[in-house]
């Protein structure tokens, strides 16, 4: 349970640092770039065993890692697109309701438990998660792109998926920070020639307040992904169970740590969001 709890910290964390990164003007892709490598670089320091590119390339989940490296950095750019084209709630609803497709598959793959407690629970928190994130209406047409919300949703759906399965699969004990690190390498390199890309049409040079701010990013996310992968390891709590649990309590903290620090507006919805977000906590982590 604690490296759940951490889990949902570090994940809690991020959001305040993107927060900050709007606060302080500070470019968000450079900041997303230079915190892959920054990932990478700690979860190589953090593995303890001697590191071989030969026997990285020559692992079984080497493959998975190049497949999750994409992902991590496709679907943040589809999440900043849904929120700028659709809309920030549109954008926290679609990632998060994806907490449905690992707790599908957990159920479905692995033959974890399920009873109608856990059903109610996991029911109550994709309520609660809609509850939560949803703001008052914006300008604009939300339906408008629609492709973008769905791509993010399942686009979510299989990071969390993935993980679980190379995780069980492939990924021995000790061998969770260089999957880590590997994966965070692999993104920095696809988002580091996005970065050139862009950068050739409208050049622009790296800030220092990016690169302290990517550095610092980093660092958290890698541990959001490390006690992720720990939690997932442990025998004592089904994957359905986890990712419900740590999806709702993310984005329950997070909700509640914008109206403390940020002085966000929290509707009654929210508030009633953030009710049923502990319910469904309790019933799911009980059965």
């Amino acid at each position: 349970m604690i490296y759940l709890l951490l889990s949902i910290s570090a994940s809690t964390c991020i959001f305040i640092i993107f927060k900050l990164l709007d606060k302080y003007n500070i470019d968000t892709l450079q900041t997303i770039v230079i915190n892959y490598i920054a990932a990478c670089l700690f979860g190589l320091w953090s593995y303890e065993a001697p590191i071989s590119m030969t026997s990285i390339l020559e692992s079984k989940w080497v493959y998975g890692a190049l497949g999750l490296g994409f992902l991590f950095i496709t679907i943040f750019n589809v999440m900043a697109l849904t929120a700028q084209r659709n809309g920030l709630s549109v954008a926290s609803v679609a990632s998060k309701m994806s907490v449905i497709i690992p707790i599908i598959f957990g159920i479905y793959v692995y033959k974890e438990g399920i009873g109608i407690q856990k059903v109610i629970g996991i029911i109550l928190a994709l309520v609660s998660v809609y509850l939560t994130s949803v703001k008052p209406k914006v300008t604009g047409n939300a339906s408008k792109g629609l492709w973008l919300p769905i791509l993010l949703f399942f686009g979510s759906g299989v990071i969390d998926t993935s993980i679980k399965y190379f995780e069980t699969t492939y990924v021995p004990k000790n061998g969770i920070p260089l999957f880590s690190a590997t994966i965070f390498a692999f993104a920095f390199i696809m988002g580091f020639v996005f970065l050139i890309y862009k950068s050739i049409k409208k050049p622009k040079k790296f800030t220092v307040k990016a690169v302290i701010a990517g550095s610092i990013l980093g660092v958290v996310n890698y541990f959001s992904i490390y006690y992720l992968l720990k939690a997932l390891n442990h025998e004592s709590l089904e994957s359905s169970t986890l990712f419900t649990v740590n999806n709702v309590a993310i984005v329950m903290v997070s909700t509640l740590l914008g109206l403390l620090i940020f002085k966000e507006s929290i509707t009654k919805k929210n508030w009633l969001g953030i009710a049923l977000a502990i319910i469904s906590i309790v019933l799911v982590t009980l059965a």
